[in-house]
């Protein structure tokens, strides 16, 4: 494989497609970056406007540019967005908006990019950085068509006014449930429950000024049971216990959870809600009738509003299903710099949950997958 001339194509202009374009660029190979939507950061435009990193400033940046410590430790979702323009303008990266590449498929020993418009492009090599949350999940419940409130995936929310006054069923205690709930109870919501499948582990975002973050970084490097064991001692001094209030300490350990794909909820005020009221624990939704939302315990609510915070698919099928790189799951099977032998050229960033920082990894697999894009130039 050698570098023709033509540049690199990488696909998504979000936090991964930006770092790996500036890190292709940064050892002389030319890229572009292919985006459907009008402008960078597409997805972090789109959620919700509390939202905070729950990852440092200083593990969050991209290759090549800080993030301004104006921003502050925890940086908003709005500050997040400009910096990512600031970081397409400082490396000068190309990025090409308004096109939507619909399916990659090999034609000898290139790869031929089919786009919306007709479009047919070729390049030696694609990075594919549309992103983890691509695609927003929304379980097909019994009659959850026959429901008369209204019913939105948590993707849809910005912020809180609208349910003023309402009651409201969050269904999905992952971070996205949890931090939606705690703002919907804390601004004026008539009555806030959350649908709990499994009790998630709770996390300080920081202890005594330590972040979360830093202890994730060190799990991966120590023993499944030691994390375990260490965790669940460090719970229980720094965590409440909720079971009186419904939501019970997990049972499997913390790490041995992560592995399953089940990130701890840091805390960003869910502990407090519960505890003075405001956030109703409940047991999971099973099915819907008419005004109804009926609970795996056999408890039957009537919420005006039902907000689906019940993940995201990553949306590979349709582009890259076809070439056998994908897992039973729609996951890659090879991810970072390493290429899945029937594709060679075709890397994929992005779509893994590590516990130790999204952010933090994308970065660094901008840096290996660079180093392994040279490498097959060399």
């Amino acid at each position: 494989m050698t570098d023709d001339g033509s540049p690199v194509h990488v696909l998504g202009a979000g936090p991964g497609g930006l770092a790996t374009a500036a890190a292709l660029q940064q050892r002389g190979i030319s890229a572009v970056v292919l985006e459907k939507s009008p402008s960078v950061g597409a997805s972090w435009r789109g959620h919700y406007e509390r939202l905070r990193l729950h990852t440092t400033r200083a593990q969050s940046a991209l290759p090549g540019l800080p993030i301004p410590r104006s921003y502050g430790r925890w940086v908003a979702r709005a500050d997040l967005v400009r910096y990512l323009e600031d970081y397409a303008a400082h490396h000068r990266i190309e990025v090409a908006t308004g096109v939507e590449v619909d399916t990659v498929e090999r034609n000898g020993g290139q790869w031929v990019l089919h786009a919306n418009g007709g479009r047919r492009l070729t390049t030696w090599a694609t990075v594919v950085a549309t992103g983890y949350n691509h695609t927003a999940y929304m379980p097909s419940w019994p009659g959850r068509d026959t429901f008369t409130g209204e019913l939105l995936h948590a993707s849809q929310y910005r912020e809180p006014s609208p349910y003023a006054g309402k009651d409201v069923l969050v269904v999905g205690a992952g971070n996205t449930g949890a931090e939606l709930a705690a703002d919907l109870a804390n601004s004026g919501a008539g009555r806030v429950r959350l649908a709990v499948r499994t009790p998630p582990h709770i996390v300080r975002r920081s202890t005594l000024g330590w972040p979360a973050q830093r202890s994730a970084i060190l799990c991966r490097r120590l023993p499944v049971r030691l994390v375990d064991r260490v965790a669940a001692r460090l719970a229980k001094v720094s965590v409440p216990d909720l079971t009186p209030y419904g939501l019970p300490r997990p049972e499997p350990g913390l790490y041995s959870r992560v592995l399953e794909g089940a990130i701890p909820v840091q805390d960003v005020g869910l502990i407090k809600a519960v505890q003075a009221g405001k956030v109703e624990p409940v047991a999971a939704v099973e099915s819907f009738d008419g005004a109804k939302v009926q609970l795996a315990d056999g408890e039957t609510l009537s919420p005006e509003v039902v907000i689906a915070a019940t993940g995201f698919r990553r949306g590979l099928e349709n582009l890259v299903g076809h070439l056998g790189v994908l897992d039973a799951r729609g996951r890659p099977l090879a991810h970072g710099p390493r290429a899945h032998p029937s594709a060679p050229g075709l890397y994929f960033t992005g779509y893994s949950n590590p516990i130790s920082g999204t952010l933090r990894e994308l970065a660094l697999d901008a840096h290996r997958i660079a180093r392994a894009v040279a490498r097959t130039v060399g």
